[in-house]
């Protein structure tokens, strides 16, 4: 068969990236780590505290009025980082980028029910590293979001434990309870950590302990209430809080409140809401307290590395807005603690910018454990060594699933993009003037030129910002759905795995993607789902669809519409073999069969255009009298195969009436071509 003209168009990886089905770009797998296996003898453990909704309002961060001495007794023999910012302020996409040391953008975790194993199947999360190179690894209480993480058994050496949550629907949003400490679960989670030490005190330990408070509801025992007796006005916002969509499911906030509604918490609300907020934040300071003393009574406390954070911060009315998931420094900015033995400056709070994808290497480094080269954050420990030293010049964020909602931190500015949102806008905050940042200065002309550098280095990524000094170097990593291993993930891939369906011998044996010893669809979605990744900068920023592929990537794409279990990574993959076809650029105006055919109640009728033009399809009963014509308008030059740009008819005639079984002809007209083609209709 004579091969077709390879006339194409060149598609970006930002083609790709625009669907939000995307999947991550980066991921590495356990075989890509670093080949020497460290026996952990003579290390330090590892106690990491994670802490759920904990904004820095603590006595340690300069808020002497809440009471958390055990945090702030911690603070005092370690690293205290007065700017640590989370890369997503949502529990399950912040939690995934920890554990994975890859961002959001990269590990595909950008909501509360994404699994990162469904995403980025390959990726050795820090627990499991460590359990590799020869630690025990255990977690207790909340550390991931969802069962399936929790129960990662490539994380963890015996299965984790913790109280699952009760539903929060009709209890209060706030209580006083006259109860003992461990008849609440952060006190049952402190119990059982406390038994846990004592049982795995003599091995090499990674023990990660996750506090649910202070997250909602405020439930704490009363004696926690008691300490703040007097209200602490100066916290409570200067407006009154539209309701938010956080306090929903609890009974004492407004019932008729909705998301868009106008109701609004009263002041009084308001200021019982902080009250419970700081209550639920001293009963976990106090649970904090039991772990890090029976590290003492162990006699751990000076072999084991201990860090301390939370997964976000927290609003408590700032910007009149309750919770999390806003690109506000008040959501973005996390306590970050890290003690580790011997460490020579003590007591130290630092202002270098650092994120939480910066933990993974940073327990690696103290642990003297190779640093896996595929991670995206960098080591503190040169930090923890000389607070002082020069360090990232920028911190990076985002929320929501598009790609312009996005910010960066300075030393001075936060900085922010809503480009593809409802209301697209930019924010520029000066935090030397406005550190509650209050006014949005980005639309001031003096400030264009500004505004401008700062979007650049939004742009330029966390990368740029590296510190000059610490700057590593990122070698080139051949990802597992790089079939090919050309250093990108593209059309040849999919064709080596889909020539391999059913092969007795596998000339490229990646093509097993999942690994389960067979090569089938899964594998192919695999791939599909990370079209347009690349492992090597110097990779062409641009894949192209050669047309000659076309007809065979729209079959691949048919079976896996036919076998679509409605799976993330049916949907990721099935959306971009749709953006690769509609890539292609034909050399002829040509029509397709409908599919299905025979067909019953509807169809779509693909076609391909060689030059923009009007475009209509007229369907013809075997008479050759006019059933219905459809009219598509001016269309640019392109293929219209997929669902989503193939002609549809819902098999009716122009009054609306279904047709009858049998046997109709279909005319594509357009200002150069007319063409027509056969279909049946079966009821």
């Amino acid at each position: 068969m004579q091969e077709q003209s390879s006339a194409k168009r060149p598609i970006t990886r930002r083609d790709f990236l625009s669907t939000s089905l995307k999947a991550s770009a980066a991921a590495f797998t356990t075989g890509l780590l670093p080949k020497r296996k460290t026996n952990a003898q003579g290390q330090y453990n590892v106690l990491f505290i994670f802490i759920d909704d904990l904004r820095p309002l603590l006595g340690c961060y300069g808020h002497p009025e809440i009471h958390t001495p055990n945090i702030d007794r911690l603070a005092q023999r370690g690293t205290l980082f007065n700017r640590a910012y989370c890369q997503y302020p949502v529990c399950n996409p912040s939690r995934a980028s920890i554990l994975t040391g890859l961002r959001p953008e990269t590990n595909g975790v950008q909501d509360n029910y994404t699994y990162f194993r469904e995403t980025v199947p390959d990726a050795v999360t820090f627990p499991q590293h460590f359990k590799s190179s020869g630690y025990h690894t255990r977690a207790i209480g909340k550390i991931t979001h969802g069962p399936a993480a929790f129960d990662d058994e490539l994380s963890w050496s015996a299965p984790g434990w913790r109280i699952r949550r009760s539903q929060y629907k009709g209890i209060p949003s706030w209580q006083a309870l006259d109860v003992a400490d461990d008849e609440l679960r952060d006190g049952q989670t402190a119990k059982h950590t406390v038994e846990v030490l004592e049982e795995i005190q003599n091995l090499q330990f990674l023990l990660a302990v996750g506090f649910n408070k202070p997250h909602m509801p405020f439930d704490a025992p009363t004696k926690y209430y008691d300490l703040y007796d007097d209200p602490i006005t100066d916290k409570v916002p200067d407006v009154v809080i539209p309701f938010a969509h956080e306090l929903r499911a609890y009974s004492d906030i407004p019932s008729g409140a909705t998301p868009l509604s106008s109701t609004f918490l009263s002041q009084e609300k308001t200021l019982e809401l902080i009250r419970g907020y700081m209550a639920a934040t001293s009963y976990m300071d106090a649970q904090v307290g039991r772990v890090l003393d029976q590290l003492d009574t162990l006699g751990l406390t000076e072999k084991t590395v201990v860090l301390l954070c939370g997964d976000h911060g927290f609003h408590l009315g700032e910007h009149e807005t309750w919770g999390k998931n806003t690109l506000f420094e008040v959501a973005l900015r996390s306590p970050l603690i890290v003690s580790i033995p011997g460490q020579e400056h003590i007591g130290v709070k630092t202002d270098a910018l650092v994120e939480l994808v910066d933990i993974y290497p940073t327990l690696c480094d103290a642990c003297q454990l190779p640093i896996p080269e595929q991670l995206e954050g960098l080591s503190m420990v040169p930090v923890i060594q000389e607070p002082t030293t020069p360090w990232k010049s920028a911190a990076f964020s985002k929320t929501g699933k598009e790609y312009g909602k996005r910010s960066i931190r300075t030393q001075r500015y936060r900085y922010s993009e809503f480009v593809k949102s409802a209301l697209p806008r930019k924010e520029l905050y000066d935090h030397n003037t406005d550190p509650d940042e209050k006014v949005n200065i980005a639309d001031l002309p003096e400030n264009s030129e500004l505004v401008s550098h700062l979007s650049e280095r939004l742009r330029a990524g966390w990368q740029a910002a590296l510190p000059a000094n610490q700057e590593r170097n990122f070698a080139t990593m051949f990802l597992p759905w790089d079939v090919n291993n050309d250093g990108v993930v593209d059309v040849q891939d999919l064709l080596l795995v889909a020539n391999s369906f059913e092969a007795d011998t596998l000339e490229y044996p990646k093509v097993d993607v999942n690994k389960d010893g067979s090569v089938d669809i899964i594998d192919l979605l695999f791939v599909a789902s990370h079209l347009g990744e690349s492992s090597n900068p110097a990779a062409p920023k641009s894949i192209s669809m050669p047309l000659q592929h076309v007809d065979r990537i729209e079959q691949l794409l048919r079976a896996a519409r036919l076998a679509d279990d409605g799976t993330n990574l049916f949907r990721q993959g099935i959306a971009n073999l749709e953006v690769l076809i509609d890539s292609a650029a034909p050399v002829k105006t040509v029509l397709l069969p409908n599919y299905p055919n025979p067909f019953n109640p509807e169809t779509w009728i693909p076609y391909d255009l060689a030059q923009a033009t009007d475009v209509s399809i007229t369907i013809y009963n075997l008479k050759g009298e006019s059933v219905k014509r459809l009219k598509l308008g001016f269309q640019a030059a392109g293929t219209y195969r997929t669902q989503a740009r193939a002609a549809y008819w819902d098999g009716c005639n122009t009054v609306g009436e279904p047709v009858a079984s049998g046997v109709y002809f279909y005319t594509l007209q357009t200002d150069q071509v007319r063409v027509s083609r056969k279909m049946v209709i079966a009821k």
